[in-house]
């Protein structure tokens, strides 16, 4: 089912300017709540996947959070120049690069399940629980192929 057509489309009331709308406004707002740490929302991704042990590789990282391999090399750099994380070649593949939290990293990515929440909560306030639910089923069903 078609349900734009280039006669009745409006850019912003399109489903598309409305998702990035709504992304830009929870990125400004995860951001400011973010300063202190020193990091970004972009960061928040990769240091709590690799923190629950979910992903340990660049490649692993780009594919479970849909970032081009490109961008999550300049992301990896910042957060190592921060003194975040580590990376080391993997001694059975040298193509393979492991990246490991620091101990700083850790602290940080520690803080992070007490800020996310509060922020994506103040956001969805409105919502009552089965529009939460619905909102989620929706987005997922818009991300499916």
């Amino acid at each position: 089912m078609n349900h734009y057509s280039p006669e009745s489309f409006s850019p912003t009331q399109s489903v598309g300017f409305a998702i990035n709308k709504a992304r830009n406004v929870l990125i400004n707002e995860m951001d400011a709540a973010l300063k202190e740490l020193d990091i970004t929302s972009q960061h928040v991704g990769i240091l709590l996947s690799m923190r629950r042990g979910v992903a340990t590789t660049p490649f692993e990282l780009s594919k479970l959070l849909g970032i081009d391999t490109g961008l999550m090399t300049r992301m990896l750099d910042k957060l190592e120049k921060k003194g975040l994380l580590e990376r080391s070649r993997s001694i059975e593949d040298r193509r393979v690069v492991n990246l490991k939290l620091t101990k700083e990293g850790e602290a940080i990515s520690g803080q992070l399940p007490g800020i996310v929440p509060m922020v994506l909560s103040r956001r969805l306030r409105k919502f009552t629980k089965t529009e939460f639910e619905e909102l989620r089923r929706l987005l997922n069903k818009f991300l499916a192929d």
